[in-house]
C-alpha cells in the first residue's frame, strides 16, 4: 500500500501513538538560510564540502577547514528558527503536545544538523511554557543533536567541549567568510589556498591548556556519541516523523525503517521524493516549515525571536 497524505488519517494515528520521535535533516533549516552542502550545493570554493568534513582534512589542513567551519558559524549566528523548528518546540512541550498526541509520555528529536535552530526555538518557549499542565504524565521533549553543534568547539588536546559564539572565534579568521568561490588564474586553474598557521586558530583556554580547538560536530568517519541510547528511543517508538532528509546518511537513514518494523507508523515531510519515503504510512510534500503545521494542526505566532 502506498503512503497517504491524507491529514485526518495522520492525525488519527498521531493521537493514538505513544511515544514519538522526530528525525530532522538539513531540509528543516532550509527555510532558516542554512545551507544544506548536499547535491548540486555541496561546494565551497570549489571544495566538496563532506571531503573538508572528515578528521584527516583537518590534519592535513587546519586552517582550510577551520575557515570553511567559520564561514558555516557566521551563517548561523545571523540566522534564525523557521516555522518548522517552532511547531517541533511545540510538539515537545507537553502541554502543546496534549492536544495532538495525548497518549505520547515521550516526545525526542533526533536531529542531524549542527546549526543549534532547534534548540533555539525551544528556549524561546520556555518562558511561555516553563511548568508541565497539571494532571499530566507527558514529559518535557530533549533534543539530541547527534552530529554535534557549529557554535561549539572541541580541544583536540585535553579533549574540553564548550560553547562558543564568538564572532569571528579568531582575528585570523576574520573576513574570509566573504569568499565562497576559488580565485583562478587566467589559465582556468585554481590558485592555491592561502595558508593560516595553526599557532594563529582557535586554542584552548582551558586551565592553560593551549591546544589546537576543532569546530564541535561530529565529522564523517567518527563515532557518534550516545548512539546506543539514540537506537534505544527509536525501538521504543510508536511514530516517527521524518523531516527535511533525505535519508541517505546513516544510522539515521535507517531509524523510520525500525519503527515501522516494530509496527510503528512513519510519516515523512520533504521538498520532494526521497529515498526515506519507502517507509512512510503518510508523505507530506512541499517546504517542511509549512506543511508541518499543516499536517499537526499546529500554529506558530508570526513574531518569534528578536
Amino acid at each position: 500500500m502506498g503512503s497517504s497524505n491524507n491529514i485526518s488519517s495522520f492525525r488519527k494515528a498521531l493521537q493514538q501513538s505513544k511515544n514519538l520521535i522526530i528525525v530532522a535533516g538539513a531540509g528543516l533549516s532550509a527555510a532558516s538560510g542554512i545551507p544544506t552542502f548536499r547535491g548540486a550545493g555541496g561546494y565551497w570554493r570549489s571544495f566538496e564540502a563532506t571531503r573538508l568534513a572528515t578528521p584527516e582534512a583537518f590534519d592535513a589542513n587546519p586552517g582550510l577547514v577551520w575557515q570553511f567551519y567559520h564561514y558555516r558559524r557566521e551563517k548561523v549566528l545571523s540566522c534564525k528558527p523557521n516555522n518548522a523548528h517552532h511547531v517541533i518546540a511545540r510538539l515537545l512541550d507537553p502541554n502543546y503536545r496534549r492536544a495532538v498526541a495525548p497518549l505520547a509520555t515521550k516526545c525526542t528529536l533526533i536531529t542531524q544538523n549542527v546549526d543549534g535552530l532547534s534548540l533555539r526555538a525551544q528556549e524561546a518557549l520556555q518562558p511561555v511554557t516553563s511548568a508541565p499542565a497539571e494532571n499530566t504524565t507527558l514529559m518535557q521533549g530533549k533534543i539530541i543533536e547527534m552530529h554535534g553543534r557549529l557554535l561549539e568547539t572541541l580541544c583536540t588536546k585535553c579533549k574540553h567541549r564548550n560553547p562558543d559564539i564568538r564572532s569571528p572565534i579568531c582575528p585570523a579568521l576574520a573576513g574570509t567568510e566573504l569568499r565562497t568561490e576559488a580565485i583562478m588564474d587566467d589559465a582556468g586553474k585554481r590558485v592555491p589556498e592561502a595558508e593560516i598557521n595553526p599557532k594563529d586558530l582557535p586554542r584552548c583556554e582551558k586551565d592553560g591548556c593551549g591546544g589546537l580547538l576543532r569546530p564541535g560536530v561530529v565529522w564523517f568517519g567518527e563515532s557518534i556519541p550516545g548512539l546506543n541510547a539514540i537506537e534505544s528511543l527509536v525501538e521504543e517508538a510508536g511514530m516517527c516523523l521524518v523531516v527535511g532528509t533525505s535519508s541517505v546518511v546513516y544510522p539515521a537513514a535507517g531509524f523510520a525503517g525500525v519503527v515501522q518494523g516494530n509496527g510503528g507508523k512513519v510519516a515523512v515531510f520533504n521538498i520532494e521524493e526521497s529515498q526515506g519515503d519507502q517507509y512512510a504510512d503518510f508523505l507530506f510534500l512541499g517546504p517542511c516549515e509549512k506543511t508541518l503545521g499543516e499536517a499537526l494542526g499546529i500554529e506558530v505566532p508570526v513574531i518569534q525571536e528578536p
